[in-house]
């Protein structure tokens, strides 16, 4: 039995239409990758350029992206069956590849883990499934709180109706947010910003 706030809340997301993502966020470049397979995703920054990094494990080997352009700069194929999943590493990460060589990347997904549900600045990331299995993505500027309508304070930015949800969440930078299904990796970006003091 649900309560009637419980109830109200289930009807509040179930009548919340997809959206596009309020600014300052938008799409990354291309807006997604077809990623089949996917088991789970971690950010790490370029030791380059400072651009956030996505790192994408899947069935299908090993692939990174960066996060401000969707370029995927490296891919692995092949890699060592030894770490080629997050669970043989007591951390849950996989080795980097790429600009990331030689540095262990965590992952968040299939095996367990997670990314940041909120930013410096007070964007807040929720999962929440009115109609479960399928899982909304819903990002707020009001803390969490999902008061109003939706694209007020909070925004309805991903349904996953077709494939399971196995990571959500933003980079440690807060630049970057990322859903990750099975089948697709989706990312939006933001330009640097400064948390007051």
């Amino acid at each position: 039995m649900i309560t009637e706030h419980q109830q109200r809340l289930r009807e509040r997301y179930l009548a919340a239409p997809v959206m596009p993502a309020p600014a300052p966020w938008r799409p990354v470049p291309g807006g997604g990758a077809a990623v089949g397979g996917l088991l789970g995703i971690g950010f790490a920054v370029h030791p380059d350029t400072g651009h956030d990094l996505v790192m994408v494990v899947s069935g299908g080997g090993h692939g990174l992206f960066d996060a401000v352009t969707g370029e995927r700069t490296a891919r692995d194929r092949d890699p060592d069956p030894a770490t080629s999943t997050p669970d043989a590493h007591p951390d849950l990460a996989c080795p980097g590849l790429g600009p990331l060589a030689g540095s262990p990347v965590r992952i968040a997904g299939l095996f367990g883990g997670g990314l940041h549900a909120t930013t410096p600045d007070g964007w807040t990331l929720d999962v929440v499934s009115p109609d479960w299995p399928h899982d909304r993505v819903v990002l707020s500027a009001d803390g969490g709180g999902h008061r109003g309508p939706a694209g007020g304070t909070w925004w309805h930015v991903f349904h996953s109706r077709y494939s399971e949800l196995r990571a959500a969440g933003f980079s440690p930078s807060g630049r970057t947010l990322a859903v990750a299904t099975s089948s697709d990796l989706t990312l939006w970006t933001r330009p640097e910003f400064h948390v007051g003091h």
